[in-house]
This record gives structure tokens, C-alpha cells and sequence, in this order.
């Protein structure tokens, strides 16, 4: 029977010693130090290395994503998943707000009225929101409709997180995506999911905190 060795670390450590593992293992990688603490971020919230092959940046995303929370505009989330992951009080900080529309009465009639998916109808409901950052982990119906909202000029965030995890049209959605000539942060292939868009917002939210 394999015996494994536990480390006691003291609660506020585990963290740092989580990144300090990961950037060991990791070795050196192309990506700046802003772009590189998103992605360390989302190894951690997955445990899979791979996000440092898949993990997709426009040139402006990272400027845009901390321009939409310092100017205080709202988060875009498909899931309350990913509303309840995200730290609001860094986002409260900056008089910013998650919006997440999914289980609203109003959103279900829409997309029974529409034929559409719930996660469709809450972005379309979302157009008057102020919203500045877009993510979405769990549906690629609601990234491609995110991105038709966009295209129409409904919406217009500083940025689209779009990381979408699954075997319909999520791997597709965020190639589509990665070809958009606005602000964007992806994951290309099929893995992603909430934990991960959570991630990346909750990197940019760290770094807009260190640079008041």
C-alpha cells in the first residue's frame, strides 16, 4: 500500500504554496505575468495543467477586463454558479455588480416565447445592464448568442470571457471566439466550465485591487 506524506501549512498559506507548486511544475511559459496569473489561477481551480497549452488572449484583453471593473460596469455570468464564485467584494469596491438573469420567471417565459435557451434569453434580457464583462463556463449557446448580441450591437463589454465546457458546440463557440477582433480570454477544445470562467474573473479582480 503506497503511504503518502501530509504536509500541515498553516490556512492562509495553502494558496500561496498552491501557486508556488504550479509555477514550479509549470516551468517557464510565454505568457506576460498579467495573462500569467489568470491561468495559474485557473490550474488551480481545475488541477489540470493543460489550461497553459489551451488558454487564449487578445492583445487588449487584459487592459479592457481591468478598464470594464475599475470603471465599475457589471459581470455577465450564464450560471448562478459562477454569480456565487466570484468575489463581490472585490467587485463592490469598484461599484460593480454580478448579474446573473438564468432563473428569473421572466427569463423562462422569454425562452419558452423565443424557443430558445434559458441561458439565451437571460443574456438577451441582460442588454440594459451596464454590463462590462461577459462570461461565460457552461453554455456555448449563451456565448454564441453573447456574441450575436455584440455583433448587433445590443451589448458592448470590454470583454468576453468565454470558456464553455463540453462536447455540443463548446469547442466551436470558443473558435469562433478566438477569431472576434474584440477583447477576449478563452480556452480552446472542449474543457473549461465555470470554475474556470470564475477563475479568470477572480485574477482580474485580484489585479485590479493591487494596482488602485
Amino acid at each position: 500500500m503506497t503511504r503518502f506524506e501530509v504536509r500541515r501549512i498553516a490556512p492562509g498559506e495553502i494558496e500561496a504554496e498552491s501557486f508556488r507548486i504550479i509555477e514550479q511544475e509549470l516551468g517557464p511559459t510565454g505568457f506576460g505575468s498579467r495573462e500569467f496569473a489568470v491561468v495559474r489561477r485557473c490550474i488551480h481551480a481545475t488541477g489540470d495543467f493543460s489550461f497553459a497549452e489551451t488558454m487564449r488572449f487578445h492583445p487588449r484583453a487584459m487592459d479592457a477586463g481591468l478598464a470594464a471593473i475599475r470603471a465599475g460596469r457589471n459581470i455577465l455570468v450564464d450560471v448562478n454558479m459562477a454569480a456565487s464564485g466570484i468575489s463581490r467584494s472585490l467587485l463592490e469596491r469598484f461599484g460593480g455588480r454580478v448579474i446573473c438573469r438564468i432563473g428569473e420567471p421572466e427569463t423562462a417565459r422569454l425562452a419558452r416565447a423565443g424557443n430558445m435557451t434559458r441561458s439565451e434569453a437571460a443574456f438577451e434580457r441582460a442588454a440594459n445592464d451596464d454590463i462590462g464583462i461577459i462570461a461565460v463556463g457552461n453554455a456555448p449557446t449563451a456565448l454564441l448568442r453573447a456574441m450575436e448580441l455584440i455583433r448587433t450591437g445590443r451589448l458592448a463589454p470590454h470583454l468576453v470571457v468565454g470558456v464553455p465546457v463540453g462536447f455540443v458546440n463548446a469547442a466551436e463557440s470558443k473558435e469562433i471566439l478566438a477569431r472576434q477582433e474584440y477583447p477576449f480570454i478563452t480556452a480552446l477544445g472542449r474543457k473549461g466550465g465555470t470554475p474556470v470562467a470564475v477563475a479568470a474573473l477572480n485574477a482580474l479582480l485580484r489585479l485590479a485591487g493591487e494596482q488602485e
